[in-house]
């Protein structure tokens, strides 16, 4: 769901660049995981927090080169820069230790609640910055 809004508002609010490629790389990497997180359901926890990490590790990095490369056009980007390196470190340990005996799906939540939290931050900056170019 984050996916389907991350690129409606990238294509709202796309400063250069390609958005059209982003949001299909984007995109696909969203079915693929849907695809891969149907498949890890009929198998272990271990087996969908890695795709969940991989997943994360990939799209925050998407994130983080959008945001870095917007940041002058756009700006009011620091928020996405922050989401990104956040969602990249906490996929790649989620990743890492799903094959542990203690990972548990509660690591998925405290990842989650960091990113709404960024990407309402983001959202807030962004509508400041509106707000004062039209004003």
């Amino acid at each position: 769901m984050w996916d389907v809004i991350a690129t409606l508002l990238e294509r709202r609010m796309a400063g250069n660049g390609s958005p059209n490629r982003v949001s299909t790389v984007n995109m696909a990497l969203g079915l693929a995981t849907t695809a891969g997180m149907i498949i890890a359901a009929f198998s272990t926890i271990g087996k969908a927090l890695l795709i969940f990490g991989v997943w994360a590790l990939l799209s925050g990095a998407i994130q983080l080169a959008v945001a870095i490369r917007r940041r002058r056009t756009v700006g009011g980007q620091w928020p996405m820069v922050i989401s990104g390196g956040q969602s990249v470190l906490a996929g790649a340990t989620v990743a890492a230790t799903s094959a542990s005996a203690t990972s548990s799906l509660s690591t998925v939540a405290g990842y989650s609640a960091f990113g709404a939290f960024w990407f309402l931050v983001s959202v807030i900056a962004l509508s400041i910055r509106s707000r004062r170019e039209k004003g």
